[in-house]
């Protein structure tokens, strides 16, 4: 865990089962060294689950460059750093499984989540990229595509709220459209976010799968603009799609306007 203050949250729900087996130790992934003490204190690792992850929502123009190399530095260069130092022992020993927390951000964009969606997209490159190579070595890799999920990512996501001063200078018709994003993700978090113990159960089917899969999707809500990017090369059909779905109230008073 980054901060040891919070394990005893996971020790209350655990109920006391594995109290015997279970080790808690301090790693946090944008720091080499506690990563690579963390390492030399486990030693042997057959799963290597990367989970880690922060968010940020809100138009591009008014994200300081501070908060977007933070959002880089852990859902990025964070995994890779993990990555690269449990690595040299699966391959050594010819074995392992590495389950990476992906996101339907990941798989297509989501407008006022251009960083977001760019650390995720990154890491779906280069967990693809090593899933080829790691074949060779007998280490699977697979990522785990969640979308809405029910857990402190949203309460810790950074977003730039409506009452934001940085939002005075942005132009009408931008600040119209961010509202009504902002709607948007209200109605889905409410009526489509999945429970933790949803996904949960993904992870154990990839974990004691003897063949698993590279991609594993806690919902059905990606497939559909996955092969509607994938269908139509122009990647034009995807733009007006998800424009018709993330702006539905601009939508609506365009409609109303023109009759």
């Amino acid at each position: 865990m980054r901060n040891l203050e919070k394990k005893e949250r996971l020790l209350e729900s655990l109920k006391g089962l594995h109290r015997d087996t279970l080790d808690i130790l301090q790693m946090d992934v944008t720091d080499l060294s506690s990563i690579q003490r963390a390492r030399d204190r486990v030693g042997h690792v057959d799963i290597l689950v990367c989970n880690a992850g922060v968010g940020l929502m809100g138009p591009l123009e008014v994200q300081a460059p501070d908060v977007m190399r933070r959002v880089l530095e852990v859902n990025l260069f964070g995994t890779l750093q993990t990555l690269q130092a449990f690595l040299p022992g699966m391959k050594s020993r010819g074995d392992g499984h590495i389950l990476v927390t992906g996101s339907t951000g990941g798989l297509h964009g989501l407008p006022f989540s251009e960083v977001y969606c760019a650390s995720k997209f990154a890491i779906e490159g280069a967990c693809e990229s090593l899933a080829i190579l790691l074949q060779r070595f007998n280490i699977h890799v697979s990522l785990i595509e969640c979308g809405p999920v029910n857990t402190d990512f949203q309460v810790n996501l950074q977003k730039t709220e409506p009452s934001d001063s940085s939002l005075d200078a942005l132009d009408p018709l931008t600040w119209r459209l961010y509202r009504s994003f902002l709607t948007h993700c209200g109605t889905v978090f409410q009526n489509a976010a999945q429970d933790t113990e949803d996904i949960v159960k993904v992870f154990l089917d990839a974990i004691q799968s003897p063949e698993p899969a590279f991609r594993y999707y806690t919902s059905g809500m990606a497939q559909p603009l996955v092969k509607l990017k994938t269908t139509q090369p122009d990647g034009l059909e995807y733009i007006r799609e998800m424009g018709k779905l993330t702006f539905p109230q601009v939508q609506e008073e365009n409609h109303q306007a023109c009759v």
